[in-house]
């Protein structure tokens, strides 16, 4: 598994010499544009539970069993990140990001209590909702719920589907524009997942999985 990892180019992205993997397991669990660590992978660690990529445990449990160094295995790790097999998506981190996320997996991959601690970065300001206002009958208008869109890329949809409302062109799952499901299937879909994609119950609110439902079925073809 190493050696195949390796030829993955690690030596044109240089050694991984430093860097912070408590930032390395936030960006692990965190979701982007182009999908996320932990909706793909396995990492008892971080809790994770993807099947779409290879269980980080199982790959370098023996690779520690054999002795091979962190620095080699973060190495490896950072040269998967830049130069992946398909369907992973190449540069999902760049930079000292990559580092820290390819540190965090060599330390934690095989050893559920690693001991390491997600680095909690401040909260993203939120969209502004619509004003609570009380009407002349004394009835009052409710903020806005959550932002369908939004959620779509917070959960790292993009990087599995292809949705061109959303400006994503994932391809590990369905092309929704093509399909254009509706929306109790999408609501249903995005609970309890099904296939190679993960179950969002528990990750979402269940106002953010109606949301994101409504966002889909609504805009899907479109």
């Amino acid at each position: 598994m190493a050696v195949v990892l390796a030829a993955a180019g690690c030596g044109a992205v240089g050694r991984v010499t430093q860097g912070d993997p408590a930032h390395g397991k936030e960006l692990f669990l965190a979701s982007t544009p182009k999908g996320s660590c932990a909706a793909c992978h396995t990492l008892a660690d971080a809790k994770s539970q993807g099947t779409i990529g290879p269980n980080l445990d199982d790959a370098f449990s023996s690779s520690k069993e054999q002795g091979f160094s962190e620095q080699t295995m973060a190495d490896i790790v950072r040269g998967q990140i830049a130069y992946p097999e398909p369907p992973m998506p190449a540069n999902i981190y760049r930079g000292q990001d990559a580092r820290d996320v390819a540190l965090y997996v060599a330390k934690c991959a095989g050893n559920p209590s690693c001991g390491v601690t997600a680095e909690t970065s401040k909260p993203a300001p939120t969209a502004p909702t619509a004003p609570t206002t009380t009407a002349a009958g004394g009835s009052t208008t409710k903020p806005a719920g959550p932002d369908g869109k939004a959620v779509f890329a917070k959960a790292g949809c993009g990087g599995c589907h292809t949705l061109k409302a959303a400006g994503s062109s994932g391809n590990v799952g369905p092309n929704l524009d093509q399909l254009k499901p509706a929306e109790d299937t999408v609501e249903h879909q995005v609970e309890v997942g099904g296939g190679a994609m993960p179950a969002f119950k528990g990750q979402l609110s269940a106002a953010e999985i109606k949301a994101v439902a409504a966002f889909v079925a609504d805009n899907a073809g479109k």
